[in-house]
């Protein structure tokens, strides 16, 4: 994952295209950062499942941006962001649709032999343990919950 960066960067350095080198300095920094805070807490630095968490939590803090310069009325900031989210997608792999998310939960239920709201977590750390990166969590959530009634 972090060769497959530091190629991209590299590449989009060549290309002169700004919106994409900025994201990926955003992104490699954001890296860097978790490594050194991994490794003053005496930590291995950081593998590629949390490179991934990293990826997400950093399209969900697009996303709310975006939201938020829409309702200012600031659209070609909210452009900009969706175009940084765009850029980090592509380190990702394939997202799970709504179906296989809805499957995915339901084997988890029935594989942790939950019962009750009580269960949700039990449920969610199976699937963060399967699917890191590949799903939205927050959706998960709330299917799991939904089954768990």
């Amino acid at each position: 994952m972090r060769e497959h960066l530091t190629e991209a960067l590299n590449a989009a350095v060549k290309q002169q295209d700004k919106r994409r080198v900025s994201t990926l300095r955003l992104i490699n920094a954001a890296i860097k950062d978790r490594d050194v805070s991994c490794r003053s807490a005496g930590k291995d630095p950081v593998g590629e499942e949390e490179v991934l968490q990293i990826l997400v939590k950093m399209i969900k803090q697009r996303e709310e941006a975006a939201r938020t310069y829409e309702d200012n009325g600031r659209l070609e900031l909210a452009e900009q962001e969706r175009e940084e989210i765009g850029v980090i997608r592509e380190f990702l792999p394939p997202q799970l649709d709504s179906g296989e998310i809805e499957r995915a939960c339901r084997e988890a239920v029935e594989e942790t032999d939950s019962k009750g709201l009580r269960d949700v977590g039990r449920c969610m750390n199976v699937l963060k343990q399967r699917y890191p990166g590949k799903m939205d969590f927050s959706k998960a959530s709330t299917v799991v919950k939904g089954l768990l009634r």
